[in-house]
């Protein structure tokens, strides 16, 4: 049995890539760690996103953000300190990764590491409109 796409439709050509990103991440999507998109339009109508997430006892060592093919990595490693002994542990020192999908033209800003969360500016400058002719050729 085939599977039916919302990016099937004939006129929208070349969307296989991103159909199978969206696919990647919708099996991806855990709680862990928790985080928030916030969106700002500038006065000149590009946008800003700011996403937080929070980590918690994470150094900026543990920490890592990638970008490749459309896609931000951010990746959290934490290394278990033997030396330590607890009474109780409620705070476990685990992994995480986090996927976000990035359109066309979205540019990755600074990231900075202040009281356990974990700040990554996204700028999408406004795009300009291009509109050119195409010449018809007879065979």
């Amino acid at each position: 049995m085939s599977r039916v796409s919302m990016f099937s439709a004939p006129f929208l050509l070349g969307f296989e890539a991103f159909e199978e990103r969206v696919d990647r991440l919708a099996k991806a999507a855990d709680g862990y760690p928790p985080y928030n998109i916030e969106r700002m339009v500038e006065a000149d109508g590009s946008e800003r996103f700011l996403i937080s997430i929070a980590v918690a006892g994470f150094k900026e060592s543990d920490l890592e953000i990638t970008v490749e093919d459309n896609q931000m990595l951010v990746r959290g490693r934490q290394k278990d300190d033997g030396q330590r002994e607890f009474l109780h542990r409620g705070i476990a020192a685990r992994q995480f990764q986090r996927s976000f999908l990035l359109a066309d033209g979205v540019e990755i800003g600074e990231a900075t590491l202040k009281h356990g969360m974990l700040m990554i500016e996204v700028v999408r400058p406004l795009a300009k409109r291009l509109a050119r002719r195409i010449e018809i050729r007879s065979a």
